[in-house]
């Protein structure tokens, strides 16, 4: 699937999401194994509470970060005054992926998708003010999750709060960055071990504190479907509890602090009926695997609206989107949840579009009376139908990843990829050719209206201030101290003896940073690296010879006789970025035009991927990006080419707010296209510009 090319194992095809009759009767309720129960009792398929909303509505969160801890303090304290009942973190990309924020590596993307975290200092500035034993704490983090999760537990062990006051949970939960999301750093095997690790920590230490939530979002993000997630997301719980239990944990005691986390979008019931069949499967799976108590196989879940439904057209249409997709995850039974802010497909939310979602959740609360009443879905002939069916497709598919060795095996043959993956571009087909209609994108589309202001942030301002507490973070601590510590970190990881958490939690507490811990854990396991793949001919097998699609294909066919060769296209994600969704959608759908495309690896600077295109001898170049950093890597790409002595032209696409276009058009960058832009489009738009070049190339006579 590299360059186009199949695996020999080609994955099956995309699993069909559930499809609903038009009437429902007492009939489709035959055979129900699951009806009967009541909140609060397994199989839980109606909630995890007897009273549920009634009782304690469901938590709402608010997940935040940008620039440095103190700016994002305040967006903590000012969320937590307007309704917020919990926390959670959004760290920025150097700091997922274990570099420090003056590393080489990290400069452009310090601060610019979340908080930059070097060390346990910054925890402290984050939380100054917070009273953590008072206030739910969630840290999306599974990569470098040993030295950020220290630092919060010595910032909390500073303050002088019992380590068994703190409630809350960290993601921890790698198996799913192998499968689409891309924050590894070390391979699957010492990355299970990492994992295992502060679970075991936690329930020890910090018992109201759950050690791992295994999410499901991220591969609704990369494009599964609410089956393929529901599968996905099981197969790995299932998997993590295999791993943990071999280690001698008691499966009642630690399945009691894990949680899970899932996506939910616009197809209403199915997301409904995909939560209460979660409940279902777990309370199987865990049975099945030995345990036996109610908490133990009680699933337990945080939802947040769909980030890929958000449109950057007609983006006010997105609060509909958002509140539709709220009610979904509340009539599905989450415990807590967090709502996008509408500004989302455009940029980092800003301060009143933030506001507006959170407040969606109070609405709902206070004003819908949708906490009345414990799972009033239940008895439905629709509703239970559609969980059974769920279920049963969802089983289907855990099986045939058994079959195929199981999750660790999945990723390393590329079949689960190729399984999302075929699934995104069969999605962005259908949007394209417009059997998937998008309010504002490709049907009743509005005049083109004022962007909406978005937060800015100042990148260059961030990394200055980190660089400057590091110094002093490293002039002030005792290095002898930290050299140890250190030390005995690597000499664990090494030896598979003692607990990492507890050690990285030693060595944050002499003011060893995140970067040092991650870079101590090198010394025995070298960085992780995947190369990316895309299926080509999938999407325009999708698109059954549309008008427009082919009027694409037709402006390659001109550009490939005027080459007298297929046009070489080098595709490549700059900076700590590994969401590569809309990459490899792109880098297939430009391949089935007959482009010859070539998909770089992840994490390059800006100079490797020039290097690459001067190697290659590409007609152009084209970079996605999605996190922020295109202000930093576009000019230093373009200066990079400049310097090799190329004019190769370069394009960009992904979420670039409308004012900074026309700074990237500035440097050079020859078109920019933007989140919901048809395939045809991209295509036609790179063709053109190509043509242009090499007809202006040519001598007139």
């Amino acid at each position: 699937m590299s360059s186009g090319a199949e695996p020999p194992d080609t994955a099956r095809a995309v699993p069909r999401k559930p499809v609903c009759k038009p009437v429902y009767t007492a009939a489709d309720l035959e055979g129900l194994a699951h009806l009967g129960s009541l909140p609060g009792e397994a199989p839980f398929v109606r909630g995890p509470h007897r009273s549920m909303y009634a009782g304690k509505p469901w938590t709402i969160r608010q997940y935040a970060g940008f620039a440095d801890a103190t700016a994002s303090n305040l967006a903590f304290r000012k969320a937590l005054e307007q309704g917020a009942q919990g926390l959670s973190v959004a760290f920025d990309l150097p700091t997922h992926r274990g570099y420090d924020s003056d590393h080489a590596l990290a400069q452009a993307d310090v601060g610019m998708a979340g908080v930059a975290i070097d060390s346990v200092e910054d925890m402290k500035r984050l939380f100054d003010g917070i009273a953590l034993d008072r206030v739910s704490v969630s840290m999306t983090m599974s990569g470098a999750v040993l030295p950020v999760l220290a630092a919060f537990l010595v910032t909390a062990e500073e303050a002088g709060i019992p380590l068994g006051q703190l409630s809350g949970t960290i993601q921890n939960d790698i198996l799913k960055e192998y499968m689409v999301r891309n924050t590894w750093i070390f391979a699957p095997g010492p990355s299970m071990r990492i994992c295992a690790d502060v679970v075991a920590y936690l329930a020890r230490h910090v018992p109201r504190f759950n050690g791992m939530s295994i999410s499901g979002y991220h591969f609704q993000e990369a494009g599964a479907d609410p089956v393929l997630e529901l599968a996905l997301t099981l197969a790995n719980g299932e998997e993590y509890v295999r791993q943990i239990r071999a280690r001698g944990l008691d499966v009642d005691d630690f399945c009691g602090r894990l949680s899970f986390f899932f996506g939910v979008g616009k197809d209403f019931f199915t997301e409904i009926a995909k939560l209460r069949a979660a409940r279902l499967l777990w309370c199987e799976i865990v049975r099945g695997l030995g345990g036996a108590t109610d908490r133990a196989t009680t699933l337990r879940t945080h939802c947040q609206t769909s980030g890929w439904s958000l449109t950057a057209k007609q983006p006010e249409n997105n609060i509909v989107r958002t509140t539709v997709e709220a009610m979904a995850a509340v009539f599905g039974g989450t415990q807590s949840l967090h709502t996008n802010a509408y500004d989302e497909a455009l940029a980092l939310p800003s301060a009143d579009s933030a506001r507006l979602a959170r407040d969606t959740q109070l609405i709902l609360q206070h004003e819908m009376g949708l906490c009345d009443v414990a799972d009033p879905w239940a008895g439905s002939y629709m509703m239970e139908s559609l969980t059974a069916q769920v279920a049963a497709q969802v089983r289907a598919l855990m099986a045939e990843i058994a079959a195929r060795g199981g999750v660790l095996a999945v990723i390393g043959s590329g079949w689960v990829h190729e399984l999302i993956h075929r699934a995104a571009l069969r999605t962005q087909a259908d949007i394209d050719g417009g059997k998937r209609v998008i309010v504002g994108v490709n049907r009743y589309q509005a005049a083109a209206g004022e962007a909406p202001a978005c937060l800015e942030i100042d990148g260059r301002q961030v990394r200055a201030h980190q660089r400057e507490r590091l110094a002093a973070l490293r002039a002030g601590r005792d290095g002898e101290a930290v050299a140890q510590a250190l030390h005995a970190l690597t000499k664990a990881a090494r030896s598979g003896q003692g607990n990492l958490l507890a050690l990285t939690m030693d060595a944050v507490r002499c003011r060893a940073t995140v970067g040092e811990c991650t870079r101590a854990l090198e010394q025995a396991w070298p960085r992780y690296t995947m190369v990316p793949a895309y299926a080509a001919g999938a999407y325009a097998a999708a698109r059954d010879a549309a008008p427009a699609w082919e009027a694409a294909c037709a402006q390659v066919r001109k550009l490939h006789a005027c080459l007298g060769r297929p046009p070489r296209m080098l595709l490549a994600k700059l900076g700590q970025d590994g969401h590569d969704r809309g990459a490899k959608a792109v880098a297939a759908a430009l391949a089935d035009a007959g482009f010859a495309v070539t998909l770089g690896p992840l994490f390059q600077a800006p100079d490797e991927a020039a290097a690459v295109a001067a190697q290659g001898g590409f007609d152009a170049l084209g970079i996605s990006t999605l996190a922020g950093a295109h202000l930093d890597l576009l000019p230093r790409l373009v200066d990079a080419l400049r310097q090799r002595g190329l004019r190769t032209p370069v394009f960009a696409g992904g979420v670039i707010p409308a004012g900074h276009v026309r700074q990237l058009r500035d440097i050079g960058v020859r078109a920019v296209f933007g989140p919901g832009e048809a395939m045809e489009a991209i295509v036609a738009g790179i063709a053109r510009e190509l043509l242009g070049q090499v007809m202006h190339a040519v001598p007139q006579p």
